[in-house]
């Protein structure tokens, strides 16, 4: 049997990864690291106290070892400074895109195999199959878990040294088998939030971080001033809430320009799109297509799939046409295309010039 390491959390998903490892025959080992989190900040809420005392907990349960390894600054300096950077820039990212391809999949895989481990675990709800010696990633069957998003630009590299053993599994099946072993973990909650936010949401975080917040000028899809805005930071494609707007009908937030540091709101009808740019792509499979294709895209990690035609262009960019419109896509999340179940790849919505007339 293989030697693996387990990506721990203490948390049901990686404990049951582990026990299922473990039961399998193969050399476990545990690792968890410890991400940074902003000064004040009780913990990183990935690994607090008590997750760690959980996760010795299970590997005390399962007698497989178990490692912290600090890796707060890699965090901070590949993850955290770009999302920030992200809001300066009036984008919207996802940090977890970059955590996944960088910290999890990147400098944990590396740890993994230092230590001579064939897989790197984790207890992600997605699936890796081997074809021809090529690998391909598919969402998990469990659509309302499924993590295949997050996990877009991976790649073969990484996707031939890890495993999903959870992705065939809805999360009830999983809390049902983490509690038939007797786990501790059985039970605990999912954590939602960002894990390096302190008190507050992350305009707060952003604004302790200096971040911009400069006041501006809210403004209709006619150019025609609505309102002030407390600062770009505050605000993202499609919001409704929040606005302080008192109008007939309402209002979303339909573009942020960045200079000259307007916040640009509307109705509904104005900001459906049927062509949305993308830049950064990635690709799973080599070679990349060369011609347009067929997809089904998630502009956001909460959407649902939409049929489009995916254009691939020169220097990592693509243009996806919709059938028909989509509402709100958000300049800096992430666009991710499938073919029935099976990720292609994706990449980092463009941002669009705004004109008055749209």
């Amino acid at each position: 049997m293989a030697k693996v390491v387990v990506a721990m959390s203490g948390g049901v998903d990686s404990s049951l990864a582990a026990a299922l490892m473990k039961e399998a025959g193969h050399e476990v080992i545990g690792i968890m690291l410890k991400l940074w989190a902003e000064e004040g900040c009780r913990s990183n809420r990935c690994c607090t106290p008590e997750s760690v005392e959980d996760a010795e907990l299970i590997a005390d349960q399962l007698s497989i070892p178990f490692f912290v390894l600090d890796y707060k600054q890699n965090f901070k300096q590949q993850v955290v400074d770009p999302f920030a950077q992200g809001y300066a820039e009036a984008l919207t990212p996802n940090p977890c895109i970059l955590c996944n391809q960088k910290i999890r999949f990147g400098r944990l895989l590396e740890e993994a195999m230092k230590l001579g481990a064939e897989k790197l675990i984790t207890g992600h709800y997605a699936i890796v199959r081997e074809e021809r010696g090529r690998f391909r990633l598919f969402r998990g069957v469990d659509a309302g878990k499924d993590q295949s998003y997050v996990l877009y630009r991976l790649n073969q590299n990484q996707l031939s040294h890890v495993a999903f053993p959870l992705g065939e599994m809805t999360k009830v099946q999983c809390r049902e088998m983490a509690s038939e072993r007797g786990l501790s973990s059985a039970d605990r909650p999912d954590s939602q939030d960002l894990c390096f936010v302190g008190d507050g949401d992350y305009r707060d975080f952003l604004r302790r971080q200096g971040g911009r917040s400069l006041p501006g000028n809210m403004v209709d899809p006619q150019g025609n001033i609505v309102g002030r805005h407390q600062g770009l930071d505050h605000y993202t494609v499609g919001q409704r809430r929040g606005l302080g707007l008192s109008l007939p009908e309402p209002y979303y937030v339909l573009a942020l320009e960045g200079e000259p540091n307007r916040l640009i709101v509307g109705p509904q009808p104005y900001r459906g799109q049927k062509e949305i740019f993308v830049q950064g792509m990635h690709y799973i499979a080599d070679p990349s297509p060369l011609s347009p294709i067929e997809v089904q895209v998630k502009i956001r990690y909460t959407s649902s799939s939409r049929p489009a035609i995916l254009i691939p262009l020169q220097n990592q960019r693509a243009a996806v046409t919709f059938t028909q419109s989509v509402f709100y896509p958000a300049p800096g999340q992430s666009l991710v295309c499938y073919q029935g179940d099976e990720v292609l790849g994706g990449g980092f919505i463009e941002k669009q010039v705004w004109t008055h007339s749209q």
